[in-house]
Formats: C-alpha cells, sequence, structure tokens
C-alpha cells in the first residue's frame, strides 16, 4: 500500500516541495496541509518542512506552534503516527512541546549552509529504524538558529532512553553533545537541523537522505 504522507505548509514555509518530491521518489504520495487546517485524515505521516514559519518573528517556530493545525498534529503524534520536523520544523516542534529541548542560534552567530555529516545514535526512531548505529551519512544543512540545547535533566533523560537519533560528527553549530537529530520517548516523532529531502539524488550531491526518509515511509530506500 502506498504511503500517504501530510506535508504541514506554514505561512513562510519554503521546503514543502522538496519534502514532497523527496517522498514521492520513495514511492510515496504527498499532499499539502494548510496550517489553519483542523483536522487531519487520510494521511499515514506527517512531515513538518523547512522555511521561516510565520516569518519566524519572535523565535523559529514560536508562532506557528499556536497555528491551529498543531493540535491536530500534536493528535495524529498521540496516536502513534509518525511525525518528521527538518530544520524549521524541528523547531516548531519543540516549541509545541512535541519535543524535548530548544534550539538556538549558532555558534559565531554565522547562518550555516553546507554539506555535514551525521552519525547515527539509535535506531529506536521512524527516522533511523532503516540505519545502522554508527553510520555515517552526509546531508546538508541550512540554518541559522541550529544549536540544539536542553538543560542537564533533559540531557540525562535523552540519553537513558536512547531519544538522541543522529549526531554531528564535526559539529558546526554548536549543539550540545553534538546532537543533530531527536525523537520522543515512544520514536514516533523525530526532528532534524540537516535536510534530508536535499539529500535523494548523487545529482544533489549524496543519496544519504534516503536512507533516513525510507525508514520514516517503511520502505526500501532503493523503491
Amino acid at each position: 500500500m502506498t504511503t500517504r504522507v501530510g506535508v504541514v505548509v506554514f505561512p513562510g514555509s519554503n521546503c514543502e516541495y522538496d519534502a514532497a518530491l523527496a517522498v514521492e521518489s520513495l514511492g510515496a504520495t504527498s499532499t499539502f496541509v494548510w496550517h489553519s487546517t483542523t483536522h487531519i485524515s487520510d494521511v499515514d505521516a506527517i512531515i513538518l518542512p523547512g522555511g521561516f514559519a510565520h516569518g519566524d518573528y519572535l523565535r523559529p517556530g514560536a508562532i506557528a506552534r499556536f497555528s491551529p493545525v498543531m493540535e491536530a498534529v500534536a493528535a495524529f503524534a498521540a496516536d502513534g503516527g509518525p511525525v518528521l520536523g527538518i530544520c524549521n520544523g524541528f523547531q516548531v516542534l519543540t516549541e509545541a512541546g512535541l519535543l524535548p529541548g530548544a534550539l538556538q542560534k549558532n555558534r559565531g552567530l554565522t547562518f550555516l549552509c553546507e554539506p555535514t555529516t551525521v552519525v547515527v545514535s539509535s535506531t529506536r526512531s521512524v527516522l533511523t529504524r532503516g540505519a545502522s548505529v554508527g553510520q555515517e551519512l552526509s546531508v546538508p544543512i541550512n540554518h541559522f538558529s541550529g544549536a540544539y540545547t536542553c538543560d542537564d535533566a533533559t540531557h540525562d533523560m535523552l540519553v537513558a532512553r536512547d531519544q538522541i537519533v543522529l549526531r554531528y560528527r564535526d559539529n558546526p553549530n554548536g549543539s550540545r553533545d553534538d546532537i543533530a537529530g531527536v525523537s520522543n520517548e515512544a520514536g514516533n516523532v523525530v526532528g532534524l537541523m540537516p535536510h534530508p529531502e536535499r539529500a535523494t539524488s548523487a545529482l544533489l550531491g549524496s543519496e544519504d537522505g534516503r536512507v533516513l526518509l525510507a525508514g520514516f515511509l517503511g520502505v526500501p530506500a532503493l523503491a
């Protein structure tokens, strides 16, 4: 059965077509879900893509978390549905309380747009279930507020519950413990700063994003 993916679109999202094309290249279908939507149905998975939701005014994701669609996303996640937040989508998920921690401005206060290498730290999430612990993947980053931060108690919890799913090999932004992505305790909600949807073809410089997105969709990476 074809996996149906809802891609949430906020005012200021700019990676929704990238996300849609990436999942379609793996055999899924996609539909755009506007931020004012109050009920999400007929989808098997949800992606919150990158961009600048509501202009990133106040701070990234802080306004988007109040969009009506987020109640529907939270309900979908509570029922065990797979939810993925990429870059700005990761920021939205933390602001909405669906993922622990927060994202702050990069070390050195510089915008980063470059290839990076992430190392799979856990395979108990929907995003990394098709990978291997220790596997290195080349996936680009494109952010200004991408440094993951959390207090000591939250970090201890993340480690104890195996919720750190990806770490940077060479930390580009000052994220605590080299963290590039985390999941909720159940593993069905995941956020990461790198863009796997921009690493689905050798023509884009890397196909490694397919490993992650295929895991998210529950399909073979070479579909």
